[in-house]
């Protein structure tokens, strides 16, 4: 099966045919992919806390890099360690020289002294304040009850 088309002139179409001009000009619709600025890498020697060695490509310029605090030693990445359970290392004294001056209020583990005599006070303290606030809100509710019923009265 073939499909024809047969075409008609019409005596308004030209049949004088026009040059075709193609006009080319410099169009700039895409960018310079500039390529992305890589830094200089060096190789470096990592000395776990344990005595381990590795090596890998980093920016640091340091030849060698020993670490104190790692996964070797770390109570975060050895929870059930107990040689690192009560593990506390005071690098250059800073943590003995906070002790000093703060006192041991802000480890996590230890209480503080009179912590227990401080906790009942405050829980004692605590319910006389919400007592008080229930009173005051009782007396505030009454107080307009009788308001209300007082013009009631008067207009009987």
């Amino acid at each position: 099966m073939s499909l024809h088309t047969t075409l008609r002139r019409t005596a308004a179409s030209p049949t004088i045919k026009a040059p075709t001009t193609f006009i080319c000009t410099q169009c700039r619709h895409a960018t310079l992919l500039r390529r992305p600025k890589r830094p200089y890498t060096f190789t470096q020697l990592i000395t776990l806390s344990d005595g381990s060695t590795f090596t890998h490509r980093t920016t640091s310029p340091l030849p060698t890099y020993q670490s104190a605090r790692d996964t070797r030693n770390s109570l975060m990445w050895n929870p059930s360690s107990s040689k690192l359970l009560n593990l506390e290392d005071d690098e250059a004294g800073r943590l003995a020289a906070f002790r000093a001056r703060f006192g041991r209020s802000w480890d996590a583990n230890t209480p503080t002294e009179g912590a227990e005599a401080e906790k009942d006070a405050d829980a004692a303290s605590r319910a006389k304040e919400i007592q008080e606030e229930e009173d005051n809100l009782l007396d505030l509710i009454t107080g307009y009850a009788q308001e209300e019923e007082a013009p009631g009265q008067k207009k009987k």
